[in-house]
Formats: structure tokens, sequence, C-alpha cells
């Protein structure tokens, strides 16, 4: 199916390149942009707005580098699932067996009178398949106050540090009782090195980024990449843009995290939606198998639901939740939506974002996905979030 069945009408690229330069105008406007459209043979759109750093000059392009923040997690959610398909990794075995450090961790049962974590033992064992789903008790201290205020108060590291150290942190339940987002994907990233005997990065290289020919995608830059990079912003209470130059994940990274720690260009990550699009199928050699992404793509949780992120740090997160309203659930790694959203992304579509308001979906019954770009923060900017939606609906309308 290509785009022009999707929203029943003849495509027009400059309908496409209006909502981006809306996008970039005005008060609420993003510095710069990058937005793609693919469906299951190729971009139908490519375009960018505005500039790479507000201010600077520099214009936004097409070839930029972003940070990919947690669009990072779904690369990661394929490099378990093919260790899955070489039957070297069982979803359901204690995640320990891979990685002994992920047992010795305690469930944090709040605070003492003098602040100190109460901590116990787990009544059960955090699994691979618990890590895939956010079920096995971790969070992030952006949407977690316990989390905050071990970061406050106990000096526990920020993920953005990339240190082992910062996943060393406590469970907030038991595993498998509910769904939080967290560093699940982090140790799902440990639990593949293990498997593999290699560092993540060098892992999806080999697997995921030569079949796909994602050849700008990367744990550590290159010079080129560095060259091309877009400056992260903050939103400042009146909503002006601050660029954050010299904000950036670590240039060689003591961990290689699988949550958050991947840069790339969004032609780029085209190629790995497109692969989803396709059952599994790369460019240059088959990913996953058909059967894989069939079981991958649909709702893991029972019982449970994704709903609101609250913003526990302001610089860092607004609360944040997808299409209120509308049931939503997790695959392996994606959300999915199990109704209609708003826009007319059919249920049972994927989807995710990271923390800079980069935002994807996959539509697989359709056959078409796509990919929205900035470098803004706090998570769910009143106006990336915006220019997204007007984005996506503009393909089904």
């Amino acid at each position: 199916m290509t785009i022009e069945d999707v929203a029943g009408k003849a495509f027009s690229k400059e309908r496409f390149d209006g909502l981006l330069a809306d996008a970039v105008r005005g008060p609420a406007g993003v510095p710069g942009v990058v937005a793609m459209i693919t469906d299951r043979d190729g971009n139908v759109y490519e375009g960018s707005a505005g500039e790479r750093a507000a201010g600077f000059g520099d214009p936004m392009s097409t070839d930029s580098v972003f940070a990919l923040f947690s669009t990072t997690k779904a690369i990661t959610g394929t490099a378990v699932l093919q260790c899955v398909e070489e039957g070297l990794l069982d979803l359901d075995a204690p995640a320990a067996t891979y990685v002994p450090e992920i047992g010795e961790l305690k469930v944090l049962d709040g605070f003492g009178n003098q602040g100190e974590p109460i901590l116990r033992e787990p009544k059960r064992e955090i699994t691979t398949r618990m890590l895939m789903l956010h079920t096995a008790g971790f969070g992030y201290d952006f949407f977690n106050e316990s989390y905050n205020r071990l970061s406050q108060e106990h000096g526990q590291p920020s993920v953005i540090t990339c240190t082992k150290a910062a996943l060393t942190t406590p469970l907030l339940f038991d595993p498998g009782e509910k769904w939080e987002y967290g560093t699940n994907m982090d140790w799902a990233g440990q639990v593949v090195e293990s498997i593999r005997g290699q560092r993540l990065g060098d892992v999806m290289r080999e697997r995921i980024f030569e079949p796909l020919e994602m050849t700008d995608t990367a744990f550590s830059m290159t010079p080129s990449m560095k060259d091309r990079l877009a400056t992260i912003h903050q939103r400042e209470a009146d909503g002006t843009l601050t660029p954050l130059v010299g904000f950036e994940l670590p240039a060689e990274p003591e961990v290689h995290m699988g949550g958050h720690g991947l840069h790339g260009t969004v032609g780029d990550y085209m190629k790995f939606i497109r692969m989803w699009l396709n059952d599994g199928a790369g460019s240059q050699g088959r990913v996953l198998s058909q059967e894989t992404v069939a079981a991958a793509t649909k709702n893991g949780l029972e019982g449970q639901h994704v709903g609101l992120l609250p913003g526990v740090i302001p610089t860092l997160s607004n609360d944040a939740e997808f299409f209120p309203g509308v049931p939503k659930g997790w695959a392996y790694s994606f959300m999915t939506n199990e109704e209609v959203a708003p826009t007319g992304r059919p249920a049972g579509s994927l989807a995710w974002a990271g923390l800079a308001n980069l935002f994807y979906w996959i539509d697989r019954q359709s056959g078409v996905g796509g990919f929205w770009a900035t470098q803004i923060l706090p998570f769910a900017d009143a106006g990336s979030v915006g220019g997204y939606l007007d984005f996506e609906s503009a393909v089904y309308r």
C-alpha cells in the first residue's frame, strides 16, 4: 500500500513542507525539525525546516544527526529478538542467568525517618520478557519521584552519564507487578552483550545496521556525524529556546545504553521502520523472521496498560500521555494503541518517542510509518508534539 492509498488523495510534498514550516514559526515554534514518511518500498516524503541550533544560522537538513534517546529502545529490542530466534535467549528465564548483577537488586520499600532507602528482596526474579515489556520494576528519575529522591539525596547517577552505576538502582516494585517506563532496555542491552560477547553497538552494526544499510547510526559518532549534529535546546518557562551547546551524551560511553544511547539520522531510522513494515526483511538481508515480527508486534501486557508519564523534573519532561482515553499496551519493544488513534493511526500500530521530542509510528496494517525529530527539552513540548500530531494526521486525512 502506498501513501496515496492511506491518504486517499494525491501525495503533496508542498503540503507536508508547509507543516514543517508552520512548526518552526511563532512563539511555540521549534528551532528545527526533520520529518520523513515511508511506505514499504521507500521514503515518500523527506523534509526539514529551521536551524540545527537556534540563532547560529546552520540550516537543519535531512542528513542532520540527532541524539535518538528512547527511539533507541526498539533497535535494542530487535537485537534481543535475534538472540531468541537463534535459541540463545529464553525470555522467561531469569535475566540474572545472563547478567548476574541484575539478580542482586533489591526492591525499594520507601524511605526511613532519616531519609535512608528501605530495601527488601524481590518476590520473584526479573526475566528478559519483563525487561522488554517494562514490567521489571525499573523507572527513570524524571518520571518517578522515588528515583528522583535517590538522585537528589543519595547521589544516584543520571542515566545520561551512560555508566553502569546509573543502572544499578533498586526496583520500584516486585518484578512483573505493573508497567513502569524505565531503564529496562538498558539492562536488555546488557543481556545481549553477555550472550554475544560483544559491545551492543558492534552487535547492532553487524546484525541490524549493515543489513539495513544504516551507515549514520552509532553509540559513538564519527567525525562526519559530529559535524551534522543538531543541538539540544531548553524550552524556558516563557517559551523561549536556549541552545544547550555542549550538552551531549558521552562521546565514548562506558555503557552502550540500549534504552537511549544512539545517535543517528532520520533517514537511517526510516530503514529500520521499513524493516518492520516488511515483516523483518531489509535491503541487504533479513533482520528478523516473519514469525518473530508477528509475535513481537502484539501487545504483551496482560491486565496492565500504558498510562501517564508524570513529569517529575520539569526541565526534562512535562506530564506526558499519548492519546489520553485511548487504551495503550506494550509490545517488544513499542507502545501499541489498542483503538484507532485521533490521528487516524489504526489500532494495533506501533510507536514511541525520545526525550528530546522525537516521535515515530509504524502502521503495519496500512504499510506506512513516519518519524518526526526535534531536539528540545523538556519532553512533551507543546510546539513539537503539536507539529508531530498534525504531521501524522495529514497522512491519514
